[in-house]
């Protein structure tokens, strides 16, 4: 059991990202920016008031690049929730909190889906957050994978 538990903590250490142990590193941003690119979130979202289980979520960003302006981002995303499916561009603001990004959506309208409001925390391969859409709102996480992997039911 120790091997294992070895191993693992070997894993998380080669494969963590560059920016999430270096809160002074000069090119977090850019690191960040990187790690995104070609990466799809798979997981859950919840809707507050609903007595049902999570419904799935996917986004798969195929291009996440840096912009001039402090802490804002340009994401190429294939956004699948319900019965949207669509690919979008959008410009939006990654915060860091020490040294964990965090998606930052404050009345971001996006074409064809609506405005929305989002804080979604990303670390080691997993994000987590809250969102706003008009009246409704919940919960989200799951998993980061590299764009082109099967992802497995939880």
């Amino acid at each position: 059991m120790k091997t294992i538990s070895l191993f693992v903590v070997a894993l998380a250490l080669i494969f963590n990202p560059v920016f999430a142990d270096e809160p002074n590193n000069p090119n977090r941003e850019l690191d960040l920016a990187k790690y995104l690119t070609g990466k799809k979130f798979v997981g859950q979202f919840t809707v507050d008031g609903r007595d049902k289980p999570p419904s799935t979520e996917e986004y798969v960003i195929s291009k996440c690049e840096k912009l001039p302006a402090d802490d804002m981002y340009r994401l190429t995303a294939r956004i699948k929730y319900g019965d949207v499916d669509s690919e979008v561009p959008m410009e939006i603001k990654i915060l860091f909190a020490g040294e964990t990004p965090v998606i930052t959506l404050d009345s971001l309208w996006i074409p064809g889906m609506g405005t929305f409001d989002a804080r979604v925390l990303i670390r080691r391969n997993r994000y987590a957050g809250s969102w706003q859409h008009d009246d409704k709102g919940g919960h989200l996480f799951g998993r980061i994978l590299p764009a082109d992997s099967i992802a497995e039911p939880e």
